[in-house]
């Protein structure tokens, strides 16, 4: 704030939260439209004037210093006359100099002639100095257009005048001013609109925090929330969405109470936070808690109803060393949460600053690809080696643990055996699809996530796919795709979204998962239901339809059937092909049935909107799409599975890719059950029967491939202490007749597979017979074995994304 001169008393230190009189355009007092004398000398009192009686009763002004800007000449002459006879004392400034001039006297108020080419120099020379954003700047114009006066005020100007306004009037709004003096918005302590601690308020506010004594000092954290799709707001309603932004994020923040009481914004339109005197877990939670808050909230901006995404960055207090440090080190945790879009607060970490330059390898970038090399022989050492030492050791002592692992493992082996039969019949009496809709049919949006290097022989033929989708409303499809480099088809997909506005092309730069993909696509869909799909589904064409009729009768998410398309290609996509047709058109429904819950979601999977807005997907989890509807269960969503509901894609046609996904699968089936199987089974919000499957889904299945391995280890032991495996009875009457019972529930679960599969696969019955096969002898140990590899990578921190490679095919005909 500049020193203002004692002779301008009028304008106190306690009217500064005020922002001036209102500005405007006076009109001419005489309706003649003959100009008036503003920029002639005041009359003297006596003279005849119309408005004499309104100076006579008028208070006396107060006098100030006034810059008065403009090319030497008549014009300001008269200006200078006018600002002296009403009692103003006057300094002199071309544009050009009102820089030098304002530093070095700093006047109380400045009047600048507007001229065709130097008006908006001039109040950008003005508004440059720091001084000069203070002081109050009138124009006065010669007859501007509006839109001439509009860009004026738009660019720093406080008021404007013509030249043909009473010269009395000039003085009044140069007093108005004088009283109400302007002050950025970033020098009050809060923004006048949001209530805001402006940024160097809020600078000021953590310093105090920081600067508090070690032993007063408590624990707290520091926080930036920036809002994902702040770029295209901008782009297309203005800079004012920036504050409009800001106030909405405050507003939710209020909502929820404490700890959110200091809270400021910056002029990119970032909410700062400050949480003093709470631990980082509560913090975290709060943070978490107003990021769900948000995304599952549409505001209106701008007049517009939008969806926001809000990325939040943060640290502990105790990491701060100054208050500009932890600020820009919250918007370093920002940048990294602006990645994702998953609502995951971020916290701060030095890496986030360090360009690798200097960084050091860790050691365990050495030692993880030899363990990971060495997995196999992990793996029998763990599950066989140790097991045999631990039943030979416990004989010795005289306690007979290897007998009792024996017929543990029998009875797992039923019990797994018992629950696909159990699946399998549940399967038959699967809930139907609802025949009318409950609502009528909104709009509607498919997001097909694609990186588009491995997608480009079959993005085309999906995208035409879903164009000829029969859907009674609006639909769009969104491609939210990925590329480290342009290829070709960008060119043709950007040809045929011209020719078809329904396809709606969404490069997502930086995203490195399927997640990051589906979460940018969310707040730009304009749909009531929105379908996810891989880049090599091919829906079929009722199945938004269909869908519709599920989520419009009570239903949050609803989960589709997968098929296979090219099971022709290879004995592995066969094998992938009646895979599919027991997961999806048997277990799944079972499942669902049987515990009361479905799972999944993701591919061919259509949730409501404004759940998968709060919910959204985690780039952190291999199968990101269980882990959502896992989220969304225990908020209480409603997932239903259709086996009807049908869309067809391609399966890995060799062993090596197969490996890959499957690996994938199995290590994110882990890291679900490690998340949630826990939580869930202490969560009111699952019943006893849901529990059940709970643990079913994500406790047994990770225990089963471990427990079918201890037969080797237990076989091992009993030859020991028999004294060879020639002395050993293998035809005991229990364990035969157990052996049975398990190999009859693959025999179940392939015909039931065969009896529910979609006809262009059930017309192929020797895939069944030749899946039965190698199943019994090679895949379920294949898997099992996947399934355990998958357990030391995610022990030894190994989490890359191995692709699987796409290849277009035909669909198999009957």
């Amino acid at each position: 704030m500049p020193h203002v001169p004692s002779r301008a008393r009028p304008r106190s230190a306690t009217r500064v939260a005020g922002q001036g009189a209102a500005t405007g355009v006076s009109q001419p007092s005489d309706t003649s439209g003959a100009p008036l004398a503003l920029l002639e000398p005041a009359p003297a009192l006596g003279d005849t004037h119309e408005h004499e009686p309104h100076h006579a009763s008028a208070p006396a002004p107060a006098s100030a210093h006034v810059l008065a800007v403009g090319a030497p000449g008549p014009r300001r002459e008269r200006l200078t006359r006018t600002l002296l006879a009403n009692g103003h004392e006057v300094s002199h400034a071309a544009p050009g100099e009102v820089t030098s001039r304002v530093k070095q006297a700093p006047p109380d108020a400045i009047v600048a002639l507007h001229e065709e080419r130097a008006g908006l120099d001039v109040i950008g020379e003005v508004r440059a100095a720091p001084v000069g954003r203070a002081l109050p700047l009138l124009m006065v114009t010669d007859g501007a257009a509006p839109g001439g006066v509009v860009d004026m005020l738009r660019h720093g100007a406080d008021d404007c005048v013509p030249e043909t306004s009473d010269p009395a009037e000039l003085s009044a709004r140069i007093e108005a001013k004088l009283r109400r003096v302007p002050v950025p918005v970033e020098n009050l302590l809060r923004d006048p609109r949001t209530g805001l601690y402006s940024a160097p308020h809020f600078h000021d506010e953590l310093g105090r925090e920081l600067r508090r004594p070690g032993a007063g000092r408590r624990s707290g954290v520091v926080a930036m929330v920036a809002v994902a799709e702040m770029g295209p707001l901008e782009a297309r309603l203005g800079p004012r969405v920036r504050r409009e932004v800001a106030e909405r994020l405050a507003g939710v923040a209020e909502k929820l109470g404490s700890p959110w009481d200091r809270l400021g914004w910056d002029d990119d339109g970032h909410l700062l936070v400050l949480m003093p005197g709470v631990d980082e877990e509560t913090a975290r939670a709060a943070l978490r808690e107003f990021a769900h808050t948000v995304a599952g909230t549409r505001f209106v901006v701008a007049d517009e109803n939008v969806r926001l995404t809000p990325a939040v960055g943060w640290l502990p207090l105790a990491e701060c060393a100054d208050p500009g440090q932890a600020v820009d080190k919250a918007r370093d945790a920002v940048t990294e949460a602006l990645r994702h879009r998953d609502l995951l607060p971020v916290a701060y970490a030095p890496w986030m600053r360090d360009t690798g330059q200097h960084r050091r390898r860790p050691l365990t970038a050495f030692v993880r690809p030899l363990l990971s090399a060495l997995s196999p022989l992990l793996v029998l050492l763990v599950g066989v080696g140790l097991p045999f030492l631990l039943y030979q050791q416990s004989y010795e002592l005289g306690w007979d643990l290897g007998s009792g692992v024996y017929w543990v493992v029998v009875a797992g082996l039923l019990v797994s055996a018992l629950l696909i039969v159990l699946e399998c019949l549940f399967s038959l009496d699967a809930e139907p699809r609802p025949e009318q809709p409950g609502q009528p049919y909104p709009p509607a949006s498919a997001v097909i996530a694609a990186y588009l290097p491995n997608e480009a022989a079959t993005i085309v033929d999906t995208v035409e796919s879903f164009l000829r989708q029969e859907y009674p409303g609006e639909l769009e499809i969104v491609l939210a795709y990925n590329t480290p480099h342009p290829l070709p088809v960008e060119d043709t997909l950007r040809e045929t979204a011209r020719r078809d506005p329904r396809l709606v092309l969404l490069p997502v730069r930086g995203s490195t998962s399927k997640a990051q993909n589906i979460n940018a696509a969310v707040t730009r869909v304009r749909g009531e239901m929105v379908g996810i799909f891989d880049a090599d589904h091919h829906p079929a064409p009722d199945a938004f339809r269909r869908a519709w009729h599920w989520l419009s009768n009570g239903y949050d998410v609803v989960q589709g059937h997968c098929v296979v398309r090219n099971g022709d290609s290879s004995w592995v996509s066969r094998l992938v092909g009646v895979e599919f047709e027991a997961i999806y058109a048997v277990s799944h429904p079972g499942r669902t049935r049987l515990y009361g819950f479905g799972v999944f979601g993701g591919s061919n999977g259509f949730w409501r909107t404004d759940l998968l807005a709060r919910t959204r997907m985690h780039g952190s989890m291999l199968t990101e799409d269980i882990d959502s509807t896992m989220r969304a269960l225990g908020e209480g969503a409603r997932i239903a599975t259709d086996r009807t509901l049908v869309s067809r894609e391609l399966a890995p046609t060799m062993l090596g890719p197969l490996w890959n996904q499957r690996s994938r699968w199995a290590q994110g089936w882990l890291q679900v059950s490690l998340k949630h199987l826990w939580h869930g089974l202490r969560s009111p919000a699952f019943t006893l029967r849901q529990k059940a499957g709970l643990f079913v889904l994500l406790g047994w299945r990770e225990i089963q491939p471990w427990l079918t391995l201890q037969i080797l280890p237990v076989i091992l032991y009993s030859a020991w202490r028999a004294g060879g495996v020639h002395q050993l009875d293998w035809a005991v009457p229990l364990c035969l007749l157990a052996l049975l019972f398990t190999m009859s529930a693959g025999v179940v679960q392939a015909a039931f597979a065969w009896r529910l599969a979609v006809p262009e696969l059930r017309a192929r019955r020797a895939w069944f017979w030749s899946y039965l096969l190698v199943t019994t002898v090679f895949y379920s140990h294949f898997k099992n074995v996947i399934a355990r590899q998958a357990h030391l990578k995610e022990a030894l921190g190994d989490r890359q994304w191995r692709v699987t490679p796409r290849a277009a095919k035909a669909v198999a005909k009957p």
